[in-house]
C-alpha cells in the first residue's frame, strides 16, 4: 500500500501546480490559458473581453517604466457620522485596507505617459466598489491643483459604484467640490482626460466622469448612474439591448470613443501630446 499512496500524493501534487494556469472567460466562457491573457493586458484572445485590471496593472499599462510617484498616500478616511449598517464603517474600511492594501479607493500621482508628463488618477473597484468619499474627493482635487501648478494635464481613470453611502451628504459634496476643480482646471486651459471601465456609475458617471474634455472608454464597459434593473422597474419598460454599455453611450454621443486595451496608451499618448500647451495661460 505505500507505493500506491505515494504515487497518490505524487498526482495531488501534480493537479494542485496545474491550478491557477487556465481562465474561463465570463463572456465567451472560452478555458485560456492565463499567461496568453496576461500577454495580451487580460484581454480574451477568443472573443476581445476586457478583464479588471488592478492599480498596479493599470500604472503598468499607462506609465512610461518606474516614472510613477504616487501622492497623498497618507490620507486615511475617518467615520464622522459613526456609520453602521449591517456593520460598522470602520470595520468595512480595515477589512479594505487589509485587502487592497492601500488607505482608499483612488491612487493618485503623476508619471510620464509617451513621455508626457501627467497627473494620474486611477480607481479601485477592489477597495468598496471604488465608491467616492471625502478622501477619493480630496485627491482628485490635490491632484487638480498640482497639475495646475506644475501645467501638465489631468487624466482620470474610473472604476467606481459612485457616491459612498457610508459618509451620506459628505460624499455626495465631493461631486460639486470635484466639478468646481475641474472647472479650474478648464480655466487654464489644461486637458482632462477620462478613461471610463467596467463598471462606472452613481454619483461618478454624475460627476468627474463625465466632465472631462475627451472621455474614452473600454470597449463594452458598463456606464451610467442608476443600474439597468432599477431603471427597467421605475419607468416600467424593457431597455434596449446593450443600453448603458459603451457601444450604446458613443452611439448616442456622450463619449468620444472606445478604445480596446491594447492602444490605449498609443492613443492617449497623441491626445495629450495635441491638448497639451506649452505654457498654460494665467486665469483671470
Amino acid at each position: 500500500m505505500g507505493w500506491f499512496t505515494r504515487t497518490k500524493e505524487k498526482e495531488e501534487d501534480k493537479f494542485k501546480n496545474l491550478e491557477g494556469l487556465w481562465v474561463k472567460c465570463p463572456a465567451c466562457r472560452a478555458i485560456i490559458y492565463k499567461k496568453e491573457v496576461e500577454r495580451c493586458w487580460k484581454v480574451c484572445p477568443k472573443c476581445d473581453y476586457h478583464f479588471p485590471l488592478s492599480v498596479e496593472e493599470r500604472i503598468d499599462l499607462l506609465a512610461d517604466p518606474g516614472s510613477f510617484e504616487e501622492w497623498d498616500r497618507e490620507l486615511m478616511p475617518a467615520d464622522p457620522l459613526k456609520f453602521v449598517d449591517s456593520r460598522p464603517y470602520v470595520d468595512r474600511l480595515r477589512d479594505a485596507q487589509a485587502k487592497t492594501g492601500r488607505s482608499e479607493a483612488l491612487v493618485s500621482g503623476e508619471c510620464r505617459l509617451a513621455g508626457n508628463r501627467i497627473a494620474l488618477g486611477i480607481f479601485d473597484f477592489q477597495f468598496m466598489g471604488g465608491s467616492m468619499g471625502c478622501v477619493v474627493g480630496e485627491k482628485i482635487c490635490r491632484a487638480i491643483d498640482r497639475a495646475i501648478d506644475f501645467c501638465i494635464p489631468y487624466l482620470l481613470v474610473t472604476t467606481s459604484g459612485g457616491a459612498r453611502m457610508q459618509e451620506g451628504t459628505l460624499s455626495l459634496m465631493q461631486m460639486a467640490r470635484t466639478a468646481s476643480a475641474l472647472a479650474r482646471l478648464h480655466e487654464v486651459g489644461l486637458p482632462y482626460v477620462v478613461v471610463l471601465t467596467d463598471p462606472t456609475f452613481g454619483g461618478v458617471t454624475a460627476s468627474v466622469a463625465m466632465l472631462g474634455d475627451v472621455i474614452l472608454a473600454e470597449p463594452k464597459a458598463l456606464i451610467g448612474f442608476a443600474g439597468p434593473r432599477v431603471i427597467e422597474q421605475t419607468i416600467k419598460q424593457r431597455l434596449p439591448d446593450g443600453f448603458q454599455r459603451a457601444e450604446f453611450l458613443l452611439e448616442h454621443g456622450m463619449i468620444d470613443r472606445i478604445v480596446p486595451r491594447k492602444d490605449l496608451k498609443t492613443t492617449l499618448g497623441v491626445l495629450l501630446t495635441y491638448l497639451t500647451p506649452s505654457k498654460a495661460p494665467i486665469p483671470s
